[in-house]
């Protein structure tokens, strides 16, 4: 008999993590082992071996929280007894697609690695934490994961569905199933003890992040030392007190760089194009979707405010990649020292 994979799991705490107080409020306390114990099923799946990173909430998490993880990831063996087979990954859900985000973004995809979370806390019935713990477990381990891990990357695993980090979306503030992918549906589903593929990702725009920011880049740039990044949004009758306010504070309030949430296919207030454009000759705008999906237009309407003319001023069009995840890569673009022709070269591989 061939012995079990050996897993890595590192838990980083948020609801799946969390215990009752006398009150009945729940917080952080529970541990990788803890989380294990209640999962006996993952003893016929694989070794798991734990270690707890941070009992944080997810809105707790920081990039730099997600670098120093990466570094982890990639100092693991890749040979020999000690060599897991893939890296399992458990924290909170209010930032999951984000977190996965990054971390797909800076990792060599040579290692199956999966993220995942809970909506119901463990006290209460049908909680999902073990359940997405031991279908994340099977995930790394399946494989089909493990062949295709090049054109794959990370994955979030949630629901027994593997969704791609570009891709996945937290939908709903309480509902299980709130973890979606709206444009491409799962890479795979789980049912009895297999993983059944469904599609491979698109992934050119991860081929233009690794030409931009270099092989392993998670030491470089956490070193690098932070880059913040504003959102702002477009909205019916925004003034734009905000961009006057960046424009106008000599460091630009401390930002190195600005995404802009627009309206529809890539629109913002007239008003508002010649303040961007004037931003824009310092640190680099970009241009997203409000919407939080499909690609943004280059060539229907025209006037200050459309997609024409804020391309033809210079602004950087974000493709299909939502406004949240294109704050994170501006960031990493931003801390590896990338110039604005680069920037805007990988967002162009974004759809």
């Amino acid at each position: 008999m061939s012995a079990k994979p050996l897993v890595q799991y590192f838990a980083l705490g948020g609801t799946i993590a969390t215990t009752p107080t006398e009150s009945g409020a729940m917080k952080m306390g529970l541990g990788a082992d803890d989380l294990l114990r209640m999962v006996p099923a993952l003893a016929s799946v694989a070794e798991v071996r734990g270690e707890t990173v941070a009992k944080l909430g997810s809105s707790n998490l920081t990039i730099d929280v997600m670098l120093g993880l990466a570094q982890r990831i990639e100092g693991l063996p890749r040979t020999g007894a000690d060599a897991p087979v893939g890296v399992v990954i458990s924290q909170g859900t209010d930032t999951l697609e984000e977190t996965s985000f990054v971390l797909d973004c800076v990792l060599d995809a040579t290692l199956p690695v999966a993220l995942t979370a809970a909506m119901r806390n463990p006290s209460l019935t049908s909680a999902d934490g073990a359940g997405n713990l031991l279908a994340s477990v099977r995930s790394v381990a399946s494989p089909w994961l493990r062949a295709h891990v090049r054109d794959i990357g990370v994955v979030v695993t949630f629901l027994d569905h593997v969704l791609a980090p570009f891709d996945v979306a937290k939908t709903e503030t309480s509902r299980i199933d709130t973890f979606r992918s709206p444009a491409t549906g799962p890479l795979a589903t789980l049912i009895e003890d297999r993983v059944v593929p469904l599609s491979l990702p698109v992934r050119d725009w991860k081929r233009a992040v690794d030409a931009a920011l270099g092989p392993h880049p998670a030491t470089r740039l956490l070193a690098a030392g932070r880059k913040p990044v504003a959102l702002l949004c477009s909205t019916l009758d925004e003034p734009g007190h905000m961009i006057d306010a960046l424009l106008a504070h000599p460091k630009h309030l401390g930002y190195a760089g600005v995404v802009v949430a627009g309206t529809g296919g890539g629109h913002v207030p007239d008003g508002h194009v010649e303040r961007l454009t004037a931003l824009n000759r310092s640190i680099p705008v970009v241009i997203a979707s409000r919407t939080g999906g499909g690609p943004l237009l280059a060539s229907t309407y025209d006037g200050a405010g459309s997609e024409i003319n804020l391309r033809r001023v210079g602004l950087i069009f974000a493709g299909r990649l939502h406004a949240l995840k294109t704050r994170l890569l501006l960031e990493l673009l931003l801390r590896g020292g990338v110039d604005r022709a680069g920037i805007a070269r990988v967002f162009a591989a974004c759809g």
